[in-house]
């Protein structure tokens, strides 16, 4: 009888590997086949890749859901969204409880990426801030802050992502520079180069959380949506807000022109996104540019 369970938890682990880059197991004793079964139900769509986004849904039943044991909200059909770091680990553990009180986990692992990685043989330049800048920087951060903490309970996050511009990518998300074996900052978004004034526009549905009033030191005319979830995009270097603050925007919508204002060499727009703590590459939300 032991065998015969083990050939039938064998036979579904197969359903279960048509599931990318995932793996499942139940925990509750006597129930263990039955949780299992609803294990399996987990779908998603996206990348489990370092950088990547993936929309999943729940088993049926999911009373409440965690992510390398954070809660993650469930839409209302039990869709749900979760990310990967830059710099994740090679696998993230997913937990459902469901409503019988048993507890189904996913082991997901992640694909690592190779990143454009630049070896200079020269020490990288100490900089110190002005007080002034100091004095300035911390109010800018303190808004950022602000920005993405708002929840607006936007849908946009289970759009498809389009290009909020065209034009020459200039700079890559996750690139760095390693100055004689000290390791800089990583780009935190993609650059796209295009004529100032250029319009850009809404890549998802989302509610505009900040839109700076005045340049900030380094992102200049800062425009930042929330798109749901968790889920947030910024955008640097405007030439000018075409939106405020509170103000529904759809996808596909003009909401500002391309500029150099901040930490800018010349014109481009900075694209970052977010989802919670984690940095993510545009490009896998979007595919490539046409």
């Amino acid at each position: 009888m032991i065998r015969r369970s083990r050939t039938i938890l064998a036979l579904l682990a197969v359903s279960a590997a048509a599931v990318p880059a995932a793996t499942a197991y139940a925990e509750g004793g006597d129930a263990e086949q039955s949780a299992f079964r609803e294990a399996v139900k987990f779908g998603f769509t996206g990348e489990a890749i370092q950088g990547g986004v993936m929309i999943g849904d729940a088993p049926a039943g999911t009373r409440n859901l965690t992510f390398e044991g954070q809660p993650v909200p469930l839409d209302e059909d039990g869709k749900f969204i979760i990310a990967f770091n830059r710099d994740a680990g090679q696998a993230a553990n997913l937990v459902a409880t469901l409503d019988n009180g048993q507890t189904v986990r996913k082991f997901i692992n992640i694909a690592p990426r190779k990143w454009q990685i630049e070896h200079v043989s020269i020490n990288r330049r100490a900089t110190t801030r002005s007080a002034a800048f100091m004095a300035r920087r911390g109010p800018e951060l303190e808004q950022i802050g602000a920005a993405r903490a708002v929840h607006s309970g936007s849908k946009g996050w289970r759009q498809h992502f389009i290009w909020p511009a065209k034009g020459r990518i200039s700079g890559q998300f996750g690139s760095q520079r390693i100055y004689n074996g000290d390791p800089g900052s990583y780009h935190s978004g993609i650059d796209i180069a295009a004529g100032e004034g250029t319009y850009y526009v809404a890549p998802a549905d989302g509610v505009v959380t900040l839109a700076a009033s005045s340049p900030f030191t380094l992102e200049g005319n800062l425009l930042m949506i929330d798109h749901g979830m968790g889920l947030n995009s910024a955008f640097l270097h405007s030439s000018e807000i075409l939106v405020h603050e509170g103000q529904q925007v759809k996808r596909g919508e003009p909401i500002g022109r391309i500029g150099s204002t901040g930490s800018a060499t010349g014109p481009h727009l900075h694209w970052s996104m977010k989802w919670n703590d984690a940095r993510i590459d545009p490009i896998l939300l979007t595919g490539p540019m046409d």
